[in-house]
């Protein structure tokens, strides 16, 4: 791919969407009323599920147009953002870099591992050093260092992520009162709920300890795409087991459960948590009867 053609070619990777939309049969659900459809995002690409594909499409569109060559983006050591930005990188030909929070560890982990594999160069800066991530004097240092780049923020979430997540209520081709998502930097349910139908609320489910940020998060990021705040939506902070990219036993058992019972294999960093979140509050009662509610699976 020629970058500086001004455009991604998105027919050359194979995508399913819209994603589907399937109704889950769980006794959990039913003696309460409520029907559960999961919207498998999951699906879209093996290496850009969900979420991921949906915040950097237009991104890379963006990137491409304005004639860059070189990615260049946030995350902890588990993200799956780092991990999907390096596989687009190398499907769209950008050179990548993921600049890490924390210190070097070797070997990498899975996550580190398989975006290194993709071609992406990793860099590393201490916690300290990372919360300024988006102070243009740090920023101005990565690009003395690295050269010009496209930068994408920790998690893909901006203006142009809430675009592309705002296009995925109208692919729900069922009723729906509820829908939920996973958050982690608010791009996902700022996007979603901006673009709800009247009458509908969108649920996040904060991945990480100490996320009350992403209220704000989610406001700001509305904003900046929308021009205002809009949509009925929330965030759920009590189903993090622990903070981010921890579990716990409990976690582990539902995920082994919800797969005997499903046959899908939750990912714990995000989905599990969401997945488990909507059951918890459907067992204390917070949904009325007859709601009826989709989970995005992010993948």
């Amino acid at each position: 791919m020629h970058v500086n053609t001004g455009r991604v070619p998105v027919a050359s990777v194979r995508l399913l969407l819209p994603s589907p939309v399937v109704e889950l049969a769980d006794d959990r659900m039913a003696r309460h009323g409520l029907r559960l459809f999961l919207k498998r995002d999951d699906l879209i690409h093996p290496e850009l599920p969900g979420n991921k594909w949906r915040k950097l499409k237009y991104n890379l569109q963006a990137a491409a147009e304005q004639g860059h060559r070189t990615l260049l983006t946030f995350g902890g050591a588990y993200s799956n953002h780092i991990r999907a930005t390096a596989a687009a990188g190398r499907h769209f030909g950008f050179s990548t870099i993921g600049v890490i929070r924390g210190e070097e560890h070797r070997p990498l982990n899975e996550s580190l591992a398989y975006a290194a594999a993709q071609g992406m160069l990793l860099t590393y800066l201490d916690r300290t050093a990372y919360r300024r991530k988006a102070d243009p004097e740090l920023i101005a240092g990565l690009r003395e260092r690295f050269g010009e780049f496209y930068l994408i923020p920790e998690g893909g979430s901006n203006a142009l992520a809430v675009r592309g997540c705002a296009e995925l209520p109208a692919e729900i081709d069922v009723p729906f009162d509820v829908i939920c998502c996973a958050c982690g930097t608010g791009g996902t349910l700022a996007g979603l709920a901006a673009a709800l139908p009247p009458g509908r609320r969108a649920l996040g489910f904060a991945a990480l300890k100490g996320g009350r940020f992403l209220d704000e998060e989610v406001d700001r990021l509305q904003h900046e795409a929308h021009g205002e705040n809009s949509g009925d939506w929330s965030i759920e902070y009590g189903f993090h087991f622990g903070g981010f990219a921890r579990r716990t036993s409990d976690l582990d058992a539902f995920i082994a459960d919800f797969t005997a019972r499903h046959g899908v294999t939750l990912e714990w960093v995000y989905v599990a948590k969401m997945m488990y979140g909507i059951f918890a509050l459907a067992e204390r009662g917070a949904f009325a009867e007859g709601t009826r509610i989709v989970a995005v699976i992010t993948g």
